[in-house]
């Protein structure tokens, strides 16, 4: 994508300003965020910062393409106020791009999610069935409803993404500001680099299909340029259960901290995923080009191996 001009929605957010600072480099890009869960301090110079909500009139949508990641983006997220979530997810959704599309906008990529899938070992392609047992799925489901209807009412070009596990790190990366919302490549290796025990749920053999956000920002933008249509997955096609990854983020910052196991608190629970990609790779010719021993690497060099060595024993 180069010399046009675009808007992110969650562009303050994790994902959202990966994105809008790797686009600013040859585009004119304006990240709309309402700081719930994002901070401009995640941006770049060359970003335009808008403060507002996706629910808001008169958004900022005479653009050539429309990145929608503005969500409330968990489970837990969602559960704590289900009607907000639902405002947020569907309405927001409905909201930004009926006012792109006003505004002569006819591409939109936008987030879904890959926990509709629920617990696989196998990989998870986008024809099989997904059920909603939860508001946050049913949310993200719903917005691949509403695209099909833009598509086909409208004929505007509407790629939702289900992303799998998608990572950072605190340190150097943009994941802090979200805590506890964090992907848990991010908080185990912040725990242990400051040798606190990471807290497992169960007994660690869950497992992620972990994919580096860089990836991630790749795929969102070859989803644009093919002016994409449907359901996309963008996943590596491999996993690697907690246990593993944390004996990754100790063997790299010469640490030795056990995790901590606990009961899962969590009435709905995804315990496996993997993706299958091949769709994307078919239409873009998109594959990872992180793996998790390199992403782990990238997530750990932004603290310091001797200090979290002394830190951990």
């Amino acid at each position: 994508m180069q010399d046009e001009r675009v808007l992110v929605t969650g562009g303050a957010g994790f994902i959202g300003s990966n994105l809008a600072n790797h686009l600013a480099a040859d585009n004119e890009v304006v990240a709309l965020d309402d700081c719930y869960l994002g901070t401009p301090d995640n941006l770049d110079g060359g970003v335009e910062f808008v403060d507002a909500s996706v629910l808001d009139d008169d958004l900022p949508t005479d653009v050539d393409a429309v990145f929608h990641l503005a969500a409330l983006s968990s489970y837990k997220m969602h559960e704590e106020d289900p009607r907000r979530g639902a405002r947020v997810n569907v309405e927001g959704f409905v909201n930004t791009v009926d006012q792109a599309r006003q505004d002569g906008c006819d591409t939109i990529v936008y987030a879904s999610t890959s926990s509709i899938y629920g617990s696989r070992t196998e990989p998870s392609p986008e024809t099989m069935a997904v059920d909603a047992r939860t508001g946050y799925e049913a949310s993200k489901l719903a917005r691949e409803r509403y695209g099909e209807y833009f598509h086909n009412h409208y004929d505007m070009q509407c790629a939702g993404l289900r992303f799998f596990s998608v990572y950072q790190g605190f340190a150097g990366g943009n994941e802090e500001h979200k805590g506890e919302y964090a992907n848990t490549v991010a908080q185990f290796a912040d725990a242990i680099a400051s040798g606190e025990r990471p807290v497992l749920f169960g007994d660690g053999t869950q497992t992620r299909d972990f994919t580096h956000v860089e990836d991630i920002v790749r795929g969102i933008e070859l989803a644009a340029d093919h002016s994409l249509q449907g359901i996309y997955n963008l996943g590596t096609g491999e996993n690697y259960s907690f246990n593993e990854m944390v004996e990754m983020i100790n063997a790299e910052l010469g640490t030795d901290v056990d995790p901590e196991y606990v009961e899962n608190p969590l009435e709905v629970y995804v315990h496996d995923t993997m993706a299958d990609a091949s769709k994307i790779q078919e239409a873009t010719g998109w594959e990872p080009r992180i793996d998790f021993e390199e992403g782990v690497r990238r997530v750990c060099a932004g603290y310091d191996a001797a200090g979290a060595g002394t830190a951990g024993e």
